[in-house]
């Protein structure tokens, strides 16, 4: 009788070694991260502007006190259109305060408020059911046609609002326009969000 083979089960423990290509990816990654941030800021710095909003115009979007950044370039190529939130300075006076409100109707749009309802181009509003019932039509009470260049505006808060409706800023022309309200900070009431 021979001898019995025993067999014996042997872990052995593989010994883990840091290659270099490890360190390049992971430099790589960090790199774009940097590289990203500061480009982020750059462009920030470049084409936006930060300020706060004055006023409850924009209630519930916008709230008074509430920080938000304009991006500055996004009207070079492309017009404003209905739904965005603009920048725009009253008359063109750079030294007031930006307004913020609604871009609702664009060049060649037909404008009324009627029943306390705003209608472009004979329809109801896309977004009209949301919004409290106009007490005050202004220059919309009669229809309006929107020339080259210029924007209907309206803020959120339609009854705490100045806005196209009043005499001393109605239609908004494109060159009063400064940029886009693309980011708000969050505040107490708000959260925060892109629009």
């Amino acid at each position: 009788m021979g001898k019995k083979k025993q067999h014996e089960l042997t872990f052995y423990q593989k010994e883990k070694k840091i290659k270099p290509k490890h360190f390049k990816s992971l430099f790589w990654i960090m790199f774009s991260m940097v590289a990203a941030s500061f480009i982020a800021f750059v462009i920030v710095l470049v084409f936006g502007t930060r300020t706060t909003v004055i006023g409850e115009g924009m209630e519930p979007t916008l709230y008074n006190s509430q920080m938000v950044l304009i991006n500055k370039a996004s009207y070079i190529l492309f017009p404003p259109k209905s739904g965005d939130i603009v920048a725009f300075y009253p008359n063109g006076n750079k030294k007031a305060h930006y307004y913020l409100k609604r871009v609702v109707a664009v060049p060649g749009d037909r404008v009324v408020i009627k029943d306390g309802h705003l209608y472009v181009n004979d329809e109801i509003y896309k977004d009209e059911a949301q919004y409290d019932y106009i007490e005050f039509a202004g220059l919309a009470q009669n229809e309006l046609t929107l020339q080259k260049n210029e924007f209907f505006i309206l803020g959120d808060n339609r009854n705490s609002s100045e806005d196209s409706r009043d005499g001393n800023i109605g239609p908004v022309n494109k060159n009063q326009i400064d940029g886009r309200v693309w980011f708000h900070f969050k505040c107490e009431q708000a959260d925060m969000g892109f629009n």
